[in-house]
């Protein structure tokens, strides 16, 4: 069964890639979704057999190399971690599938599209499924090359190619850090099995390494490298910035990147590596400090943006600092339960963005948009659900696992964990209101996208002139769909689009209610079966039941004061937001620039590593190497020829006096010679 989980949607990404073009797009999609379909089941109920019942197993697929000391398998490490994941991405990855159907209809490259699809949802199932390092880098790379190509699909637009590149690059910062963590694990217990390193991670809990001129802890200095890797894979502070721009990417990819899978991978990295985080304490509390500050961060610049997608696109990032939180806070079924309910309520909120997308014709900037809610009920409905998930209304999915993480901080009674405790408890605040805010703004008000209102009535105060890289001019044009069609009156998805979202709804609100027992109650320790390892001293799952009363209520407390907020400016005073943009330009243009970190990292990185690729190219290259090289050399042997060449005119006389200078050199020659 796990073979035909991990390979089925290779099998897709083959058939849809190497035979699209003879199969037609048609094929194409329901090949790949309808495999993505089987695996989905399957996932389910290997769920239940691993999670419910006691079929956690190995498989074992291969030996893949042996390099001296360096045994490693191809394998597959099904526990109760490995099949939530499982779970998580082939339920999402084959809703995305069949959304896509819908979506791309008009695109002429479907088959390409679909056949990334699959070819990232393989390399995530590499990653959930790795039994050993190699394999997990093998997924871990392998989604970062996925997301390459599909957040450029639309290569022919400059603006999805930068993205693209950005991603990929942002991405190679942590993943070089967490190469190094892999050989630091290799150095330290001679393997990278995690059944041979996770028994031995106490024995060397106190052991010193030398690293730049520093003696560190080794399993510290080993958690911090390979969490800069989760760094840069799930969009924490310092590298986020490639994420609100994979929204050049189709809407389906949106979703599945930024929901359940690729930025996730860092999450279930740190879960998965719980034993070696467990025994480095400074590690976690660097881990739920860097949590702490994403969820404040991301949370700040989501307040102002006017891209429907990028204001999803940084919720994403807030949230997933919440889930690093639970983790570094020592509460990994906390972070892990979050990681599983933030899916399919942030699937649903990107799936319906891009129903009202679609019903716009390929319109994303908020400003243009209002009182949808007449026109696209239905989408407007499973909005409405998905924000009541996200921002944790009581019962719904979000409302378990996210308040799970801030009593967890709560309950910490650690310094970091109080830092992390107040940063979530503002973004929850915070969260609530950007999320009304985008739900107001498109599908409440005064319609603001017919002829009589051409781009956006300023809504937010922002001249679109100043800030034509900040705001997307919407025009992503899907570029294969057509222009804008504003004169059109908006319409409801087609039911291949809106089906997915109703499967996404329910989960959004029942998958806290039903799982939150198994994920965070008295059976927790049964359900996952020593996949999540903590300490003997780690209590923090019992210490959250004896956490004051008030804690519990203030994170329902800051989702009503958003909500209100949201409700008060952009409903009952719609002047409001604009009036304060007026009178604070510098905070909220600092919020809009995304507090200035692509201009910081284009002023500090960007630019001086393009200043001296040129001086390499021109001085070292051109001039240097080719002037004094291969250049150089042929122009000296040019010149020389072009001076014996004169030499040779056809006249008698002058070959004469050649013949006599040399006879004159050689007598010189031999009565020198014979002087001495």
């Amino acid at each position: 069964m796990y073979q035909a989980i991990v390979f089925l949607p290779l099998v897709g990404f083959l058939i849809a890639g190497l035979f699209g073009r003879i199969i037609g797009p048609r094929p194409s999609e329901i090949i790949t979704t309808a495999l993505l379909f089987v695996v989905a089941v399957l996932s389910w109920i290997s769920f239940i057999q691993v999670g419910f019942g006691d079929g956690a197993t190995r498989v074992q697929v291969a030996q893949w190399m042996s390099v001296g000391d360096l045994q490693v398998d191809w394998a597959f490490r099904i526990d109760t971690l490995t099949a939530m994941m499982l779970v998580v991405v082939n339920t999402v990855s084959a809703l995305v599938h069949l959304y896509s159907i819908g979506y791309m209809h008009e695109d002429p490259h479907r088959s390409r599209f679909f056949a990334y699809l699959s070819l990232f949802t393989f390399a995530m199932l590499m990653l959930v499924t790795s039994d050993n390092l190699a394999q997990m880098f093998f997924g871990w790379e392998g989604v970062g090359l996925a997301s390459y190509l599909l957040i450029g699909f639309w290569y022919h637009k400059e603006s999805a190619n930068a993205a693209a590149m950005k991603a990929f690059i942002v991405n190679r910062v942590g993943d070089f850090g967490f190469v190094l963590g892999i050989c630091l694990v290799f150095v330290l217990f001679n393997s990278i099995a995690f059944d041979q390193i996770f028994p031995r991670v106490a024995d060397l809990a106190n052991n010193r390494f030398h690293f730049l001129g520093f003696d560190w802890n080794a399993l510290t200095l080993t958690c911090l490298l390979l969490f800069m890797g989760a760094m840069g894979k799930s969009a924490q502070f310092l590298l986020h910035t490639w994420l609100p721009d994979a929204m050049e990417g189709p809407t389906p990819v949106s979703a599945l990147i930024h929901a359940a899978t690729m930025v996730t991978a860092g999450v279930f990295m740190v879960a998965r590596l719980s034993p070696l985080f467990e025994h480095a304490p400074t590690a976690l509390t660097v881990v739920t400090v860097i949590g702490g500050i994403t969820a404040f961060f991301a949370a700040t610049v989501g307040l102002v943006q006017n891209d429907i997608k990028r204001v999803i696109a940084y919720s994403t990032c807030s949230q997933l600092g919440y889930m690093f939180v639970g983790l570094g806070v020592g509460a990994y079924s906390a972070g892990v339960f979050h990681l599983f309910t933030h899916a399919f309520f942030k699937a649903l909120l990107f799936l319906g963005a891009g129903s009202v997308i679609h019903a716009m014709h390929h319109e994303q900037d908020m400003r243009s948009m209002g009182a949808l809610r007449r026109y696209i009920p239905f989408t407007t409905a499973m909005m409405a659900i998905g924000t009541l998930a996200l921002t944790g209304f009581p019962f719904t999915a979000g409302y378990y696992s996210k308040d799970a993480i801030i009593e967890a901080a709560f309950a910490s009674h650690s310094a970091a964990g109080n830092f992390a405790f107040l940063s979530t408890v503002i973004a929850a605040f915070m969260t609530s209101f950007y999320s009304w805010r985008l739900f107001f703004m498109t599908f409440e008000g005064q319609a603001r996208w017919g002829d009589s209102h051409h781009h956006a009535s300023a809504h937010e105060g922002v001249e679109h002139d100043d800030h034509g890289h900040d705001v997307e001019p919407a025009s992503h044009a899907d570029h294969e769909h057509g222009g804008h069609g504003h004169a059109h009156t908006p319409h409801e998805s087609p039911l291949v689009m809106l089906v997915p979202l109703v499967v996404l709804a329910i989960g959004a609100l029942v998958a806290g209610l039903v799982f939150h027992e198994a994920f965070l109650g008295h059976g927790a320790a049964e359900f996952w079966k020593g996949s999540l390892f903590t300490r003997p001293e780690n209590h923090i799952l019992e210490e959250m039941h004896h956490i004051p009363g008030w804690v519990p209520l203030i994170p329902t407390v800051m989702m009503a004061l958003g909500f209100l907020l949201a409700y008060y400016m952009y409903i009952l005073d719609s002047k409001k937001p604009v009036q304060l943009a007026a009178d604070h330009p510098i905070l909220y243009r600092f919020l809009l620039n995304k507090w200035y970190f692509d201009e910081i990292y284009d002023a500090i990185f960007v630019r001086p590593a393009i200043r001296l690729g040129r001086f390499f190219w021109r001085t070292g290259d051109q001039r240097v190497i080719d002037g004094l090289g291969p250049d150089g050399v042929s122009a000296r042997v040019l010149d020389v020829t072009r001076g014996v060449v004169r030499v040779q005119t056809g006249y008698v006389y002058h070959y004469a006096f050649a013949m006599l200078i040399g006879v004159a050199a050689l007598v010189s020659f031999y009565l020198l010679r014979g002087t001495h």
